[in-house]
């Protein structure tokens, strides 16, 4: 089997904290991968750690089989809004040629043809008629949705996404999750950082499931199950079948298949 992603041994900490301790995980080429877990369980910590953002006290990580510094531009990513300083003063064109600057290099700028993707990535998420507008004038999901344009435009090979549909409304979460599938179905990677249990098994193929060590790691349909839920969330969770109404407790909720 190809693997777009390969972590072995890794290992994350914040001082005498570990974050992240000793976490193997692979993911097919070609997958739509879910990762969840409790609020500080390392699921942001692991992909900053995969893209080099934060430093790893051990451990090793592959894409498509090399090392992340030579396979930059084979990357997309998709941080967390709250991570981003919105007041900076820019048009939503150009944050989203932003993502063409690794295809150009720092020393060129972007001509006819960056501008003329920046404007379909940005009519594939719906935003085209804000392509003027300042960053900061957007709601939280107009927002959300220019940087999943500024991902596209990189034509990455695997994409990270750190909780995409947070603070969005559900008619752009179902756009945005129309285009995951789409990029899903054209052979790439996504990886996302998700909260919503309830939904995993409607939106993903594969999930892994953390707190702090890797739980388990595979198809939707043999992991997400009730023991390893219970495993990871330590208990803190509301399990229902297919047929009872979505009910929150300690923070998450979810549903998952009645035992045969």
């Amino acid at each position: 089997m190809d693997y777009a992603l390969e972590i072995t041994d890794l290992t994350v900490a914040y001082g005498e904290k570990p974050v992240l301790w000793d976490v193997d995980l692979a993911v097919p080429q070609g997958t739509l991968m879910a990762i969840v877990g409790p609020n500080g369980a390392g699921k942001t910590t692991m992909i900053k750690a995969t893209l080099g953002l934060v430093r790893a006290a051990a451990g090793r990580t592959l894409i498509n089989g090399k090392p992340y510094a030579e396979q930059r531009q084979l990357v997309g990513y998709v941080p967390q809004r709250g991570s981003v300083d919105w007041d900076f003063p820019t048009s939503v064109l150009d944050v989203v040629m932003m993502g063409r600057y690794g295809s150009l290099g720092w020393l060129r700028r972007p001509g006819r043809n960056e501008r003329a993707q920046a404007l379909a990535a940005l009519e594939k998420v719906r935003m085209a008629e804000f392509a003027d507008r300042q960053i900061s004038q957007l709601s939280g999901g107009q927002q959300q949705r220019v940087f999943l344009a500024r991902a596209l435009v990189q034509d990455a090979q695997i994409y990270f996404m750190d909780e995409p549909f947070q603070g969005v409304d559900a008619v752009t979460e179902r756009s945005v999750i129309a285009i995951l599938r789409e990029l899903r179905a054209e052979g790439k990677t996504v990886v996302v950082v998700h909260h919503d249990l309830q939904t995993v098994p409607e939106y993903f193929d594969w999930v892994t499931l953390i707190n702090v060590r890797r739980i388990a790691s595979g198809p939707v349909s043999e992991v997400f199950t009730e023991a390893n839920l219970r495993t990871t969330y330590g208990g803190r969770i509301a399990f229902l079948d297919n047929t009872a109404p979505a009910q929150a407790h300690g923070g998450e909720a979810v549903r998952v298949p009645a035992s045969d």
